[in-house]
């Protein structure tokens, strides 16, 4: 075996995806690049962006392989969520089921176009200046013992509801809440004083009070910094007065008994 053939399996692992730049930082010059590829010891998977052959393309192989490439990225949000056993909608694991993958940069266009059944949705993550690392869990992945960081539920919610754009998103995440009963509120606590989208810290708190789950009434709402003004999440909804923000108005519906009705 060939030392660059030695070379190119210590530093990428079987079934990785890596584009031509890193291979170019790590050391192997153009003409080795190009015989990985008449020998298949690399396959093209787009312009410029190569896999080692090995099983079937996941989401795992991508995001693995983008932290091999620099990015600070975690899979937040609704992923996360359905990760951590919050799932009430489709499976993860389905080919249509896209990943979502925050990092404070943006990602290369290869960890979007590189395969069609592994989807990933990149986003921007935006609502702290630094990711809180204390709401950050790593999670071995499979039988490669690769460690891929997902959001914890706390922040993953945070990040959930910063997405609301209508009526769907409100009923999406108004679901996870209903199961949000085991939140820490010293985590809580650190993230909603610390976050900077004043309408997210007000979408979730929203919600918290909505679902009257233990952990709320142990949140320091008075270091929590809720700006001033009306936001205007969603057209036609109803302005809550608590927190300043329209809502839905089917979910702001009272029974004559005074209790919210269930829609779901």
């Amino acid at each position: 075996m060939s030392k660059p053939t030695t070379e190119l399996l210590k530093k990428v692992p079987e079934g990785l995806v890596v584009s031509r730049s890193k291979l170019l930082e790590m050391g192997f010059d153009k003409p080795a690049i190009d015989y990985f590829l008449r020998s298949g010891k690399l396959v093209s998977l787009t312009r410029g962006v190569y896999r080692r052959p090995g099983p079937p393309l996941k989401w795992e192989h991508l995001v693995y392989s983008v932290k091999q490439h620099g990015y600070q990225v975690h899979v937040g949000a609704r992923s996360a969520l359905d990760l951590s056993g919050f799932a009430h909608f489709l499976p993860l694991g389905g080919n249509n089921t896209p990943i979502h993958l925050y990092c404070q940069k943006k990602l290369p266009n290869w960890l979007t176009t590189s395969s069609e059944k592994a989807k990933i949705h990149p986003h921007r993550f935006k609502l702290f200046r630094n990711v809180p690392q204390y709401a950050i869990t790593e999670h071995q992945i499979g039988h490669w013992d690769w460690t891929i960081e997902y959001a914890s539920p706390e922040l993953a919610l945070l990040e959930l509801v910063d997405d609301i754009r209508d009526e769907t998103d409100f009923t999406v995440a108004d679901k996870y809440f209903e199961s949000a009963t085991t939140l820490r509120p010293k985590v809580l606590n650190s993230l909603l004083s610390s976050c900077t989208v004043v309408q997210a810290k007000r979408l979730f708190l929203w919600f918290a009070k909505r679902h009257e789950h233990p952990w709320y009434a142990s949140l320091n709402m008075t270091d929590i910094h809720l700006g001033s003004g009306k936001r205007m999440v969603i057209q036609g909804g109803s302005l809550d007065k608590d927190f300043q923000i329209t809502v839905p108005k089917k979910m702001t519906a009272r029974t004559t008994d005074g209790s919210q009705p269930n829609f779901f």
